[in-house]
């Protein structure tokens, strides 16, 4: 049984900085190198065990038959997909990668978006609040498809669904769109509805992985991270903006489009 102390890899519990032997510890607890859950944070994890479905698949009521039922039982309870012409077969588990996929139907414009629940109640994932002055961590790792000629892709903190740069008043978010020529990551920032569209210098490739991290720290500026280096830093956002995670993908022609997410991990202080 565990009593909640941390041990360093070569036995005996450690004391911080935890630097026993060869190893150094800092507050931070890593487990791969990238997402850190701290002592004093809350934490939440999602690898996708179970796929996420329409909306209205948890809708349940006396009426419903028996594959309502089974759909209800296998479907993930905290995230969601939704977009034009999305449905609950368009999301698949990847035969080679530890990763859920998302395909676009096969029309223009059509769209594939991951996101929490948004139901009351439904998931801490969006009752805990993911708020700018909770000093908030967003992580994902994401795999482009097998053709990125002509698609949208949006990863990050949001307050609605859509690409659309102008839309939310205030988001921080990645960004790649063919129709805007972009051959990089761009990254979006938008505070009290003044938009910054920054070009990082991390080029866009198909069948490519990616580390997205954005850590807004106690000054509200957020830091944007692609695979541990920091790409771009904003002003200090907009004050007690709770935001909600999403990742996107849009065709931007007939051909389909896909995406691979392999998780979303997010932290926050317990108390602003």
């Amino acid at each position: 049984m565990s009593l909640g102390f941390r041990t360093n890899p070569e036995g005996g519990i450690a004391s911080p900085p935890y630097t026993k032997g060869p190893y150094s510890f800092s507050e931070d607890i890593s487990f791969n190198g990238n997402f850190r859950e701290m002592p004093n944070k809350y934490c939440l994890v999602e690898y996708f065990k179970q796929l996420p479905a329409l909306n209205a698949v948890l809708a349940l009521d006396e009426n419903s038959n028996a594959a309502a039922h089974l759909a209800y039982n296998v479907a993930n309870k905290d995230f969601e997909v939704l977009g034009t012409n999305m449905t609950t077969a368009l999301v698949t588990r990847s035969a080679t990668n530890a990763a859920l996929v998302l395909t676009t139907a096969g029309a223009d414009n059509d769209q594939a978006i991951l996101l929490p629940h948004l139901d009351t109640a439904q998931t801490a994932w969006s009752t805990v609040k993911w708020g700018t002055e909770n000093q908030t961590v967003f992580e994902c790792q994401f795999k482009t498809g097998a053709s990125i000629a002509t698609e949208l892709i949006w990863v990050g903190l949001k307050l609605t669904n859509t690409p659309v740069i102008a839309t939310d008043n205030d988001q921080v978010f990645f960004r790649y769109s063919t129709d805007d020529s972009d051959t990089t990551w761009h990254v979006i920032s938008s505070i009290g509805g003044v938009d910054t569209n920054t070009t990082t210098t991390v080029t866009v490739a198909a069948n490519t992985q990616y580390n997205f991290m954005i850590k807004i720290d106690s000054s509200r500026k957020a830091t944007f991270l692609i695979n541990d280096v920091i790409v771009h830093k904003t002003a200090a956002l907009t004050n007690d903006v709770d935001l909600i995670p999403y990742v996107g993908i849009q065709a931007l022609d007939t051909a389909a489009v896909t995406g691979l997410v392999n998780y979303i991990k997010m932290n926050r202080i317990l108390f602003e």
